[in-house]
């Protein structure tokens, strides 16, 4: 399971810790890292048993959960920016005054309607959850959509799709099973993001790719290997140096 679906069917208890705790490892939930348990990690003169190594790579990799779930697109949070740059001011301790301050708005008062608006926006979310909790219980039969990339750079309709629908157009673009031939590379947009993310599972998340590395693993599946590079970027499946020297997934 990739690390988007992980990050999609945790917990939120989970989701706030930025880890889930399997049963050999803990993996980073935002990322896809992984800590083995029952070994002693050492770094910077200080050992750290495998959950608080975990915690201190979400330190260093990630600043905090929090920061990493507010940088994420605003149809991931539902957040506009403005109101993601005032969270961001509220969870680093800023008093109304100094937020007011450094983004030169309005007033005190102003900002406490900024908190009145996102503690409104907690309760409907928490009310959300549950009516969709709920839901799933009552229908059990319900077929999964397949889990958006944190990473997207647009979230449209592109992404209605069902697990069901992914594994039809799979089987009609690639006949041959993933990883050969690519049919066509198709016009549609719902069914680009599908072919994308199937091509995206054949590379190591771990590895930086040359482009020529990159082209030769793509050529085999589709000829023009230029077009499937440019939309895996353009789409947010990998991401690369400004110079094209390295190529790698993004997490």
């Amino acid at each position: 399971m990739d690390v988007n679906e992980l990050f999609w069917q945790a917990s939120i208890h989970d989701i706030k810790k930025g880890y889930n705790d399997e049963t050999t490892h803990f993996t980073c939930l935002l990322c896809g890292e992984k800590i083995e348990k029952g070994i002693i990690y050492p770094y910077e003169g200080v050992l750290y048993e495998a959950e608080k190594f975990m915690q201190h790579h979400i330190t260093a990799a990630h600043l905090s959960v929090f920061h990493y779930l507010n940088g994420l697109n605003k149809k991931m949070t539902g957040l506009t920016d403005h109101q993601s740059h005032i969270l961001r001011l509220f969870y680093e301790g800023k008093s109304d005054q100094e937020i007011k301050e450094e983004l030169e708005i309005g007033s005190a008062t102003t900002i406490r309607h900024h908190r009145f608006t996102l503690k409104e926006k907690e309760r409907q979310a928490k009310t959300f959850l549950a009516m969709m909790e709920l839901l799933k219980e009552q229908d059990q039969k319900e077929d999964s959509f397949v889990p958006i990339h944190k990473t997207a750079t647009m979230v449209d309709d592109r992404y209605n799709i069902t697990i069901s629908e992914e594994q039809q157009l799979l089987e009609k673009y690639f006949p041959d099973g993933i990883g050969k031939e690519l049919v066509r590379f198709p016009k549609r947009e719902k069914h680009k993001i599908v072919i994308l993310r199937a091509i995206t599972k054949l590379f190591d998340e771990t590895k930086q790719y040359s482009e020529k590395e990159l082209n030769e693993m793509i050529q085999p599946i589709y000829e023009d290997y230029v077009q499937i590079r440019r939309y895996l970027i353009e789409y947010g499946f990998m991401d690369r140096q400004e110079d094209g020297s390295a190529y790698w997934i993004k997490k």
